[in-house]
């Protein structure tokens, strides 16, 4: 069995952001979740990047039973509103059960695409740390081109995390190993297959097995054996293939542990 770890398969089947899903948009979900099946991914962790995406993650978990959910706000995705809309999301967290949310995120600092300023993002950050240690739920990271200020959001609540993950891992290994002792694990996904990614495959090499999970992030970053194309799902298997061959391990090894350490991280 494998788990996608990270996609948003609402994304997938709409063409606008920051609209609600309609009827249609099921349907279509439904097709890509028949498609993972057939390819072994048995669990999806579907997340969230806005107030309006996260509850479409929550109506897609409730619909189907091998989604789960993610709410938060991704750093690009900040507005004004931005702390009223967290208050919402802890509304929705009253019934994280039924709700069937298993982490807050996407959330972090992205320094690459710098649409809203450093302050903002450190401060929505924290605020998305601590309600996710307040519901003991997971937390999911996102980090572009932001190292030093993603270590040292997370550094305050050390002593406090006890799981998350660091979505799109990019980093070298020194922060691989940082953010593990802080009790994270890394993502991998597609972009571990990309030609100039030697530093990347180095990490993955390198960190044990206990310390990694699986993701797609579809529609995005497919792997490079269907570059060009929109990622999915079912293409996990060749993220876990792949990780297989740098490793000098073996298939069944690699999905059978990442789906141990899913299943620790997020008590699916």
């Amino acid at each position: 069995m494998l788990i996608d770890t990270h996609c948003h398969i609402n994304m997938m089947v709409k063409k606008q952001f920051d609209t609600l899903l309609q009827k249609d948009d099921f349907h279509a979900a439904r097709n890509i979740i028949e498609e993972s099946i057939v390819n072994y991914v048995k669990k999806i962790i579907n997340v969230g990047t806005s107030l309006i995406e996260s509850k479409n993650c929550i109506e897609l978990a409730k619909q189907f039973k091998e989604i789960y959910a993610a709410i938060g706000i991704h750093p690009c995705d900040l507005n004004a509103n931005w702390m009223n809309e967290l208050k919402t999301m802890q509304q929705w967290l009253k019934n994280k059960n039924e709700n069937k949310i298993i982490a807050i995120g996407e959330c972090g600092i992205d320094l690459y695409h710098k649409k809203t300023d450093l302050k903002t993002q450190k401060d929505a950050f924290k605020a998305q740390i601590e309600i996710a240690l307040q519901n003991d739920l997971a937390l999911i990271v996102h980090s572009r081109n932001a190292p030093d200020e993603t270590l040292s959001s997370i550094e305050e609540f050390k002593k406090d995390i006890k799981k998350g993950v660091i979505h799109c891992f990019s980093e070298n290994l020194e922060f691989a190993q940082q953010v593990i002792e802080w009790n994270f694990v890394i993502g991998l996904g597609g972009i571990i297959t990309y030609p100039k990614n030697n530093e990347l495959r180095d990490v993955a090499k390198q960190v044990d097995l206990n310390n990694i999970v699986l993701e797609t992030d579809a529609p995005f970053l497919p792997p490079q054996i269907i570059r060009g194309k929109q990622n999915h799902p079912k293409y996990i298997k060749y993220i876990a293939q792949y990780l297989a061959e740098i490793r000098n391990d073996c298939f069944e090894n690699i999905a059978k542990q990442t789906t141990e350490n899913v299943k620790r991280v997020f008590g699916i």
